[in-house]
């Protein structure tokens, strides 16, 4: 049994191996505590707005998110995992930080560093600020 009142953990995803290591222990903790996970995948530009075609990477993006998100879905459901998939685009940390507050989170599971390489020193610029702005619990995985 879980022992923690944990019944909806997100995760946020952008397809490296650090964020698929986060999605592991979201898997672990959600069968110890019977949650569901939710992958969040932000797009690090501003959302076109609907009039404007997609620019090659743009669409290029939104491909690899669904392509990643679907994979994610797929390796919840082979542990009997309830996945649910979001893609926002801006900043990603503070999507990230919005939408745990917006929607109610239990906790927010996110990898060390991601594929930013350039931005990081020790932790990841993405996993730093949502450790330090996320009003509920964070756990980081290296």
């Amino acid at each position: 049994m879980c022992g923690l009142n944990i019944r909806k953990i997100l995760v946020p995803l952008d397809g490296s191996q650090n964020s698929f290591r986060g999605l592991e222990n979201a898997i672990l903790l959600a069968r110890s505590c019977k949650a569901s996970v939710t992958g969040l995948y932000v797009i690090g530009f501003v959302l076109p707005s609907k009039n404007a075609p997609l620019s090659t990477i743009e669409r290029y993006l939104l491909e690899q998110a669904a392509k990643f998100m679907a994979r994610a879905k797929k390796h919840a459901a082979k542990h009997g995992i309830l996945f649910h998939d979001k893609v926002l685009y801006g900043n990603e940390g503070q999507q990230i930080v919005s939408y745990a507050k917006k929607n109610n989170f239990d906790i927010i599971i996110v990898g060390s560093r991601g594929r930013s390489v350039a931005k990081e020193v020790f932790l990841g610029s993405t996993s730093n600020y949502v450790l330090h702005k996320s009003t509920m619990p964070v756990l980081i995985v290296k």
